[in-house]
Formats: structure tokens, sequence, C-alpha cells
């Protein structure tokens, strides 16, 4: 198995459980359907973070299920922004300390808001990427809202 990310070095440190799940990736198929896929999860199950920039707060991250879309809004309303957008990809290693396909809502180079879908709460086990691309997390739903510390919202 693969050396400990940051996101694993984390789950350690709060002592909470969960496993890893390798899995061969391509750059031309990134996508939550065929990552799902490669696990073994049905795809509401693989939650996707997304990195934006509020025109009021700067950074904020997103995680949600694989299965829905981010409702920009709803992020900029409950994140105290008038408006939200993705941050170019090219952007996103210098934010984070990930690269596109590889985006952990754990263990990022700097703590930002996270806005994590609440449907969290129910989900066992979710999965996240655990910092690089080929490398998956699951762990509870639950655990993972508390390990991240994330806001829980509607913002699907």
């Amino acid at each position: 198995m693969s050396a400990k990310t940051n996101a694993c070095r984390l789950l350690d440190k709060l002592g909470i459980s969960y496993t890893l799940h390798e899995y061969e990736w391509d750059e031309d198929h990134l996508d939550v359907g065929t990552v799902a896929g490669k696990v073994g999860l049905d795809v509401q199950h693989l939650y996707k973070t997304l990195v934006l920039r509020g025109d009021k707060t700067g950074i904020v991250m997103a995680c949600i299920p694989g299965d829905r879309e981010l409702d920009l809004k709803a992020l900029a309303a409950g994140s105290g922004n008038k408006k939200v957008e993705m941050v170019p990809v090219k952007e996103i290693q210098a934010l984070t300390g990930y690269i596109r396909g590889g985006v952990s809502p754990l263990g990022a180079k700097k703590k930002y808001p996270l806005y994590l879908d609440k449907q969290v709460l129910q989900v066992d086990p979710v999965s996240i990427s655990a910092g690089r691309r080929g490398l998956q997390i699951f762990v509870k739903g639950t655990d993972l809202a508390a390990a991240s510390e994330a806001i829980l919202a509607d913002i699907t």
C-alpha cells in the first residue's frame, strides 16, 4: 500500500477508523462514475471535493455526493457570499497542495471553510479522495463531518 497522505495522518491523529482503497487511474477518466466503479461503490457514496472562491470570503471548499451538482447560490448564501465560482484548475494545487482528481476534504495545506452536504450523515461508508489520484478513503459520514470540522449544509 502507498505511503500515508495528509488526510490519512489527520484521521490517524483523531483516532478515526477508515480503510484505504487503491485503484488504477488515468488522466482522461477522473470522473466520479469511473472512480466509484473502480472502488466498488455507488456514485452517491463517492463524495467529490470542489474548490471555490467567494466574492467576500475568498476560498471555500465544498464536498458533495458524486451523483449531485453543487448549488452555487445555496453555497454562496450559506458561506456569506453574494456569489461563488469554481477556482481554475491551475490554481488548485497552490491553494490546497492537491491536484485535480486528488483533492481531499481533509489535510489541505491551508484550512479553508468546508461545506459538506448534510446527506453525508446517513452515509456509511463515504468515499473521499485520500489526497492523491488512485487512492480513496472509506470512512463513516459522521466521522468525516467531525474530522473535517465541516459546516453541514444543503448545497446540492
